[in-house]
């Protein structure tokens, strides 16, 4: 699939699909060709309006050009006319409002009647934005740059913006062959007192009607006489038109009927307002309570690692100390086999009338130990004599009295002759593991 694009598509056209899929991160290069082909290849146009419908803003391109644009709540059916200025207070100015409102007559039922056999030449919007920003350079090329700021977006964006914000949204409709269009345009549009209350209190969205863009927002508000002028405020959680003014009105009587609408809707904002704020509240309580939960399921948690951690220290503890005890009553229980085994290896002892025994007196803790050997049996046997005794170290070593000197354990496994013992001897036994 990404091959067909490629092969389709000019260099020209390849190198915007790329960029355009690298900003905007999608990634099936189809879908990025189509949407740069809804833009007439505008990239800066097509990158924008991919990044108004990721802020979760209302998209025109996605929509058929013969789509209205969103549908606004219309709270009045009233509608507040002016004729031109200079028109009211005398005969002249009375015969200049008929003629000004046979005129605007006149023009609507040619409207309509070319509307029915010629249905096919309404403008289409392919671009709603580009409609906005042609209107405003061609509006500052006639007239300057002296008016309200303009927004600089698509109906449906002035829409979701002034919702957003909670602001009034004044909308302009434009018409380059309407009556005093440019007395209009230049005096009212133009008055800095005006400009200043419209930046003050609204956003102020302008397009004209013979645009496709105009033309969708025309049918929309339902405008009948031109300049054309609407006031859109946040009302039960619905965008709603609550004032229309048609005609041409001095820039205090748009002040002064702009404001009284205002006054009179500006409730609608402070409860949406106050409802934003108690839904924030509640937001943040909750958010408040999540955190202190959150923080005492990790105290808690914590404090059930600690209880974990000194449990298992003290089954470790315990499994030691048993382990230890064990071990103890393991080397006890060796000792005592090694023992009896032992007394299997102690020589016989001599008669009290050998010729050749030796008497020793051993010196084991608080008692001694008398026992009869010959002279030709071995250390090791004198040796293993006291280790069968019940009270013997486990390990020890035998030194003589007199001089003192280690007789076992020795390299060599001499008898008690050649250890040079006499017949009579008195050993000790030193506790090697205390």
């Amino acid at each position: 699939m990404a091959d067909n694009v490629l092969e389709e598509c000019s260099s020209e056209q390849l190198e915007k699909v790329l960029q355009f899929q690298e900003l905007t991160t999608i990634e099936d290069l189809s879908i990025c060709r189509d949407v740069l082909q809804r833009h007439n290849w505008n990239l800066e146009v097509a990158v924008q309006e991919q990044l108004n419908l990721y802020e979760g803003r209302p998209s025109m391109f996605a929509q058929d050009s013969r789509v209205r644009p969103p549908t606004v709540v219309d709270d009045t059916s009233s509608r507040i006319y002016f004729s031109p200025p200079g028109s009211s207070g005398s005969g002249g100015g009375f015969l200049s409002f008929v003629f000004s409102m046979c005129y605007n007559l006149v023009t609507s039922i040619l409207q309509i009647v070319f509307a029915i056999f010629r249905t096919n030449v309404r403008p289409v919007a392919s671009d709603p934005i580009e409609d906005v920003m042609n209107f405003i350079r061609s509006y500052e090329e006639k007239y300057g740059t002296n008016h309200p700021v303009f927004y600089q977006g698509s109906y449906s964006q002035a829409l979701s913006d002034a919702k957003q914000e909670l602001r009034f949204l004044l909308v302009y409709l434009h018409k380059d062959d309407a009556q005093n269009v440019e007395q209009w345009c230049r005096n009212t549009l133009g008055n800095a007192e005006l400009i200043r209350f419209i930046n003050t209190n609204t956003l102020f969205w302008a397009c004209n009607v013979q645009s496709g863009e105009g033309y969708k927002v025309s049918e929309a508000l339902k405008a009948g006489t031109y300049p054309f002028l609407a006031l859109i405020v946040l009302k039960d959680n619905r965008m709603t038109i609550v004032g229309r003014m048609e005609g041409i009105p001095f820039p205090s009587d748009i002040m002064s009927q702009v404001q009284a609408l205002m006054d009179h809707n500006e409730i609608n904002l402070i409860q949406a307002r106050q409802d934003r704020a108690e839904r924030s509240a509640n937001q943040s309580l909750r958010e408040q309570q999540d955190q202190a939960y959150e923080e005492s399921l990790r105290a808690d948690q914590e404090k059930d690692r600690r209880r974990e951690e000194e449990r298992r220290a003290r089954e470790e503890q315990e499994a030691r100390k048993l382990a230890e005890l064990n071990a103890q009553e393991m080397e006890i229980e060796r000792i005592r086999v090694a023992k009896e085994l032992t007394v299997q290896k102690v020589p016989a002892e001599p008669e009290p009338n050998h010729p050749n025994i030796c008497h020793l007196q051993i010196k084991l803790g608080e008692r001694t130990l008398k026992r009869r050997f010959l002279m030709s049996n071995t250390l090791e046997d004198v040796y293993n004599w006291i280790f069968s005794q019940p009270d013997s170290p486990a390990n020890f070593e035998i030194t003589t009295s007199y001089p003192k000197r280690v007789i076992y354990p020795s390299i060599e496994l001499l008898s008690l002759h050649k250890a040079g013992l006499t017949q009579r001897e008195v050993l000790h036994i030193s506790n090697l593991d205390d």
